[in-house]
Formats: C-alpha cells, sequence, structure tokens
C-alpha cells in the first residue's frame, strides 16, 4: 500500500514525479555496507549491497535487481535523450535509470538509483526489520568444506 505522508519532498519529487536527486549529493552513493535496498514508498526489496558497484556517476549502481519481477522498465524520452527508466512494480515508484554500460563482469548493466527512492536496511537489521529471508544472501558458511 502506498503511503506518501511520511515521503520528504525530494522523496516526492523523486518516486512520484520522475525527480533526479543532485549527484554525490545523496545518502548512499558512497555506501557500501552490507545489506539491501528497499523501496521507500512500500519497503519492496529491490537491490543489494552485493550488487552494487562505484561507477563514479554519484548515485548508487547496481549491476542487477535482487529479483528481476519486481521492476518495471520503460523507454523514457525526456530531455532529448532515449533511456531505459526503472520504476519499482508494486509501487510504481520511480527509482532511476538503466544503462548498458556497466562492468561486462557483472553482466554489463548499471542501474543508476536516486537514494531518495531507498531506505537502506543493513545486514545487522534485516531480521529485525522483517527482512530475515534475506539474510542467508550474506551467509559466509555456505563456502565448500564449512
Amino acid at each position: 500500500m502506498k503511503d506518501l505522508s511520511k515521503l520528504t519532498p525530494l522523496q516526492r519529487k523523486v518516486t512520484q514525479e520522475k525527480g533526479t536527486e543532485p549527484p554525490f549529493n545523496n545518502a548512499y552513493w558512497d555506501v557500501f555496507d552490507e545489506g539491501i535496498y528497499v523501496d521507500i514508498v512500500d519497503g519492496t526489496p529491490l537491490f543489494s549491497s552485493l550488487d552494487k558497484f562505484d561507477a563514479e556517476c554519484g548515485w548508487p549502481s547496481f549491476s542487477k535487481p535482487l529479483k528481476e519481477d519486481e521492476i518495471v522498465e520503460k523507454m523514457d524520452l525526456s530531455f532529448m535523450m532515449i533511456r531505459t527508466e526503472v520504476k519499482s512494480k508494486q509501487a510504481n515508484s520511480h527509482l532511476g535509470h538503466v544503462f548498458n554500460d556497466g562492468p561486462k563482469a557483472l553482466g554489463g548493466l548499471r542501474y543508476c538509483i536516486n537514494s531518495a527512492s531507498l531506505r537502506f536496511i543493513p545486514k545487522a537489521d534485516l531480521e529485525k526489520e522483517g527482512y530475515k529471508e534475506y539474510l542467508k544472501l550474506f551467509d559466509t558458511s555456505t563456502k565448500k568444506g564449512v
């Protein structure tokens, strides 16, 4: 369910009006702690820190979403450019754009996402915040021989 009442003006502008926050001046562009990123509007898990990389663009960048079916891609012809907009499926939040200039070793995509559209849940808080199932992503005991 969409609850827009708790959004800041910037979060509302980004998620509801296809806005963009300033590069290098946002919450998560340089955060690389373990955890997941959820939709600021409805809490749907969208991205993992395991797929985050420094694209040197000033916004959080990910090689892939946690679940492909939670992301919707739409052609965006704004600003006289051809881009692919990324939206969350459930809340229909504008997240950012996806480009094909990501690291080839990670699949070649760069999901360039606005921090204002996300909330970061640190690994240590996943269970407390109701995202226990995502702890397994960070489980190092699954290595052979353990």
